[in-house]
């Protein structure tokens, strides 16, 4: 077992820098937003009546933060397609945000296919890959992200990069300010929680050794902290290499309590992550819902949004998780960056093809 108060230690193994990673995400979205926004050749947006994001695992977050931050500022719906066939309504009037890291994400690519056969609109954001070359031979518009990531760790420059490029294609609305307020909190959060921080003083160390050896439940309203949420569960998986689910309010309190039972309840520790955005009368659920997981030996503790904008908000959990998921990783002395379970998958996957 690490003390993560050890800087050393924490650094020695983390050997590719996940910490460093997660801790660049200020600057990767002000780099990112600036990159979408100098996209070339972007389709005409005006009379676009649905947009599809298509992506797996961290490519598609993006589609998250556009769904749930503009959903009271865009006129048009948008769904996020984690699966390699469009929705049936997808056609020349809709925009299909391809979203894939690597540009060769098999789901993605084969979304990006069935997009170009029906005459859909197309944005990639993407490192290179497959995915680039096709965009580059049929003249679509794609913007090209820093190479050398995770894709997880990318978080900051898919999202950006395609938020910014949705603004130049004038979907969007300007976005400069929000930006500029992502970026001091995240810059703030960064500082608090980085490794050079003792646990008195840091948050995602305290919520690291406070899970201990449960298993973490994230729970987040409907909206953003659901959507945070989600994030913080896949960056536990990943990079703390430890099994984790997530829920959303009021929908759990419909089932999921009624399995707060005891004695499984030991087993594990809910967090709650909350907004002063939140909707109305979901406030006093989570208090009551707390109370139903401590009778069935469960702990629970809370994690607030920081920031004005629905972006600030919730990139401050988002980060806040990405730190948080590395040191219960780093505690128990693994590695956060390698991900040898889907590697092992897509090996065997790409055996049977």
């Amino acid at each position: 077992m690490i003390d993560l108060d050890d800087e050393r230690a924490l650094r020695a193994a983390d050997p590719s820098s996940m910490l460093g990673a997660v801790a660049a995400l200020p600057a990767d979205v002000r780099d990112a937003y600036a990159n979408g926004r100098a996209v070339a050749g972007l389709p005409v947006l005006e009379d676009v009546t649905a947009v599809v994001v298509c992506g797996m695992g961290g490519s598609a977050v993006a589609g998250d933060v556009l769904r749930v931050s503009f959903r009271e500022r865009l006129g048009v719906p948008v769904d996020v397609n984690r699966s390699p066939l469009l929705p049936a309504f997808a056609g020349p009037h809709t925009l299909v945000l391809v979203s894939s890291y690597s540009g060769a994400t098999a789901e993605t690519t084969a979304a990006f296919d069935e997009a170009v056969e029906r005459g859909c609109r197309i944005l990639a954001v993407t490192s290179g890959g497959p995915l680039a070359d096709a965009c580059s031979a049929r003249g679509l518009a794609t913007v090209l992200v820093p190479g050398g990531f995770q894709p997880r760790a990318a978080l900051g420059h898919l999202t950006f990069a395609a938020l910014g490029a949705l603004e130049a294609g004038g979907l969007l609305p300007r976005l400069d300010g929000d930006v500029d307020e992502v970026v001091r909190e995240l810059e703030t959060l960064a500082a608090e929680l980085g490794p050079s921080v003792s646990t008195a003083s840091n948050p995602a160390k305290r919520l690291a050794a406070w899970f201990g050896d449960r298993v973490p439940v994230i729970w987040g309203a409907d909206g953003v902290p659901a959507v945070a949420a989600m994030r913080w569960k896949t960056q536990l998986n990943e990079n703390g290499k430890v099994p984790a689910f997530a829920a959303s309010m009021s929908e759990l309190d419909h089932n999921e309590v009624v399995g707060w039972t005891a004695p499984f309840g030991e087993r594990f520790a809910v967090v709650g992550l909350r907004d002063q955005a939140e909707p109305a009368g979901i406030g006093p659920r989570f208090p009551l819902s707390a109370d139903v997981v401590r009778r069935a030996g469960g702990a629970y503790d809370e994690v607030h949004a920081r920031g004005r904008s629905t972006l600030a908000r919730l990139l401050s959990l988002v980060l806040i998780g990405d730190f948080t998921s590395c040191y219960v990783g780093l505690r128990r002395g693994v590695d956060p960056t390698p991900v040898v379970a889907i590697d092992g998958l897509k090996a065997a996957l790409a055996e049977r093809a």
